[in-house]
């Protein structure tokens, strides 16, 4: 067995070491930083405190998306906290010139769905976000997971964080499924046999011909629950179904990060 052959997990994270600690944890870059009203104010307020600025504010999309009603948003939020977390979010976007998709914006939504289907989201990338489903954009070939609000404010403060790196799981699912089997049920097939604790350490990558037969949100939907097999996140090698799924959106991918992982597809 070649030790020394590189999975997806291992090729995109390597790409994104800035530095390494002698005997400690890697620096590593984070490409985009997805915000909503929840985990970000203390973040903003810490740089604040510290007389910090944000160091790479084009790098960061927000919204709000935790405390907000479905409907009726044009009108004022009724819990008090809430509301003042999605004017704090306003507040906060404005002073530091971050790019916010706030109430009534046509682009306002769940983060984790608004980011791929504008276009955002991109093969290759490191995305981070206070948010434990952040693994959702794994099913892009992203490494992506959640961060806790002193990391959020590390990113704002250099656009990296200090992480040791997870060990690889590589789970592969081949066969045809039943009739109405769906992605959410595969997945959960996978954790009864893991365990609730059993990717505790590890980042999983998904290979085999169930999930390429998969839609992007059938693959999004086993990344975002990788999580709750206790595993840093998940991620699907990309094919021509992620490629054509980020063709045409919104926010256009910039044509290098796609040849990127054309690369890393081309030289397993």
């Amino acid at each position: 067995m070649d030790t020394n052959r590189k999975t997806l997990f291992d090729k995109v994270w390597d790409a994104h070491v800035v530095e390494t600690i002698p005997d400690g944890p890697q620096i590593i870059y984070i490409d985009k930083h997805l915000i909503h009203e929840v985990t970000s104010p203390q973040a903003f307020a810490e740089l604040e405190a510290r007389n910090l600025e944000v160091f790479r504010p084009k790098q960061i999309i927000a919204t709000a998306d935790h405390n907000v009603p479905t409907l009726h948003q044009e009108q004022p939020i009724r819990d008090e906290l809430s509301r003042n977390q999605v004017e704090q979010l306003t507040e906060n976007c404005k002073k530091n010139m971050v790019e916010l998709f706030g109430l009534g914006h046509q682009y306002q939504g769940i983060v984790h769905i608004i980011a791929p289907e504008l276009g955002i989201t991109q093969p290759g990338m490191s995305i981070v976000c206070g948010d434990s489903h952040t693994s959702t954009h794994g099913a892009f070939g992203a490494i992506a997971f959640g961060i806790g609000t002193s990391q959020v404010a590390q990113v704002f403060a250099s656009q990296c964080l200090l992480l040791n790196k997870p060990q690889s799981m590589r789970i592969t699912v081949k066969g045809e499924l039943n009739e109405n089997v769906q992605a959410k049920d595969v997945i959960l097939y996978i954790i009864s046999k893991i365990g609730t604790d059993g990717g505790t350490g590890y980042f999983c990558e998904y290979a085999g011909n169930v999930f390429e037969e998969m839609s992007m949100e059938g693959r999004m939907t086993v990344c975002n629950m990788s999580i709750e097999m206790g595993a840093r996140g998940g991620m699907i090698a990309p094919d021509a179904t992620t490629f054509d799924y980020v063709k045409g959106k919104n926010i256009r991918p910039e044509r290098r990060g796609v040849e990127r992982e054309i690369s890393l597809l081309e030289n397993p």
